[in-house]
């Protein structure tokens, strides 16, 4: 009886260069998400902000920003009319 069992693996096709990439790509995207992941955890250190800080420019003057200018007042006033029924 023990004859007549096949306990032999069963055959499995090898990948297909599309299956490879797929599965490549699919480890690739994991990665690059789990990076991502990490970069939003992880604090950034404090020499980039110190670099990001330099490019700013430094002037000893503030900047002056231009005032609104106030609406004038001499335009004539609309004249109302009675609406006509």
């Amino acid at each position: 009886m023990a004859a007549e069992l096949d306990f032999s693996p069963p055959e499995i096709p090898e990948p297909t260069f599309m299956e490879n990439v797929l599965r490549y790509g699919l480890f690739f995207g994991a990665i690059f998400q789990l990076i991502c992941v990490l970069a939003i955890i992880l604090p950034v250190s404090k020499s980039h902000k110190a670099d990001s800080d330099s490019f700013e420019p430094k002037n000893s003057e503030p900047v002056k920003k231009p005032k609104a200018t106030a609406p004038q007042i001499s335009k004539k006033p609309k004249k109302e009319t009675k609406k006509k029924r």
